[in-house]
């Protein structure tokens, strides 16, 4: 029988484990400061002249879900289902019934949704890697919340919610997001490519990475945060949390390795950007595997990714999308790899008695990741594709050429990350020291 992860927990009253509670109060805190270590992952990769677009990209996205969560996105994600393990249902709408002395498990309920919340954080502002550079802002104020309720809301529930057929159907495991967080963003990241279409100077312009510093700080906050991500899953401070933190710690360090090894090989040079980027992947991979495989495991899952993940990012020259950051390459390629290993390496000393194919379990886990990361990745693909389609009829969903080609922090947000020569000498720093010849109407 494959088991579910502690995610799907059901809601019961219990008693509150202070213990339990106070490591995912700390975890809680560490996952959502993987949006900010994302916007500056992301910011430095991005040139200078949009830099402050991509931050804002990541952080209003904190603003839009956690709203979107609140008012409907907990109680379809994790309410008891009524369609066949497809969706929740609506029985928690605006967090009613939900007070303090309420427990799922043995922690309180208002936190596990908190939790799951900054889950879904994340999840959004990971697809605005990649179309960086040429979004209209105010569209992407519309997509966040549509995105948030239309396809992570229901594939959360697949894999996590009480009844979601993906776990208790199929019988298919994902311990901390590979399905709902890493393959629904890189399907949805590639749905919004084809949408919008390549930047100006795709295949023709460099557009290197402004700030390779900021890029590995990023980095190494996602490293911090993601901790909190995959071994406050256990929702217990316990053995198994210990040996998933330690899963999340060896599968980034392969992942680094793995792509600087391909790096060195294939191009003569390891680059940070290339660490930092490896270290990512590695994490992605283990994401849903760091609950279901051994330490061996986890080295193995972590270097597959990177050495993958390291020739995935090239696909988008080869196939004619721009993906500008890479998270198809990375987020997708790494949580496809990470899901279907689980099929390989799971032991039942991990599982609680599902095994993978190298521990005598046959192929039938395996065949049951596979049609589980068809099915997210075929539904977030196609919503999202729709999604876009209709919001770049009624809104616009593409900058103009004039914002892409001046830079959206000028022309979107009437600020710039670095003085250029914008600033007078001398002028103070606000929104008044543009000189009048130089000021630049706002556009979303």
């Amino acid at each position: 029988m494959t088991l579910a992860a502690p995610l799907s927990a059901p809601l019961a009253e219990g008693r509150i484990d202070t213990g339990d509670t106070a490591w995912l109060l700390a975890a809680t805190a560490l996952v959502l400061l993987m949006t900010p270590g994302l916007a500056l992952f992301y910011g430095g990769m991005v040139r200078t002249k949009s830099v402050l677009n991509m931050l804002m990209m990541s952080f209003v996205s904190i603003a839009l879900v956690t709203v979107v969560w609140l008012v409907a996105g907990y109680s379809l994600a994790f309410g008891d289902d009524i369609a066949g393990g497809l969706l929740g249902g609506l029985g928690h709408l605006g967090m009613a019934d939900l007070g303090p002395d309420s427990v799922r498990g043995s922690v309180p309920t208002l936190l596990f949704a908190t939790f799951q919340l900054t889950f879904a954080i994340v999840t959004a502002a990971l697809i605005s890697g990649a179309v960086a550079d040429r979004v209209r802002f105010g569209a992407w104020l519309v997509f966040v919340p549509v995105w948030a309720l239309l396809v992570y809301v229901p594939v959360a529930h697949w894999v996590w919610g009480p009844g979601g057929w993906i776990v208790e159907h199929l019988g298919a495991l994902d311990f901390a997001g590979g399905l709902p967080v890493e393959i629904a963003s890189g399907a949805s990241g590639l749905a919004l490519c084809l949408v919008l279409g390549p930047r100006l100077g795709f295949k023709k312009d460099a557009m290197r990475p402004h700030n390779l510093p900021m890029v590995m700080m990023g980095a190494g906050l996602l490293w911090f945060g993601w901790f909190g991500f995959n071994a406050g899953s256990a929702l217990h401070a316990d053995g198994l949390a210990a040996a998933v933190l330690l899963n999340t710690l060896a599968a980034g360090g392969t992942g680094l390795l793995g792509w600087l090894f391909v790096e060195q090989r294939r191009d003569g040079h390891p680059t940070t950007l290339g660490a930092a980027s490896g270290a990512v992947a590695g994490l992605v991979a283990i994401t849903p595997s760091c609950g279901s495989v051994s330490l061996l495991g986890a080295l193995a899952v972590g270097l597959a990714a990177g050495v993958v993940c390291s020739y995935a990012v090239s696909w988008k020259f080869r196939f004619d999308y721009d993906d500008s950051l890479d998270v198809v390459g990375v987020h997708l390629v790494g949580g496809v790899v990470g899901t279907l290993l689980i099929g390989v390496f799971a032991t039942s000393r991990m599982t609680g008695g599902v095994a993978g194919l190298l521990e005598g379990g046959g192929l039938g886990l395996l065949g049951r990741q596979a049609v589980a990361v068809a099915a997210v990745a075929a539904y977030a693909f196609t919503v999202t594709y729709g999604i876009g389609r209709l919001l770049d009829r009624l809104l616009g969903f593409r900058a103009s050429e004039e914002q892409e080609h001046t830079g959206l922090d000028l022309t979107v947000h009437a600020e710039t990350a670095y003085d250029h020569g914008v600033l007078g000498h001398g002028a103070p720093v606000g929104h008044s020291a543009l000189p009048s010849a130089q000021k630049v109407k706002p556009q979303a």
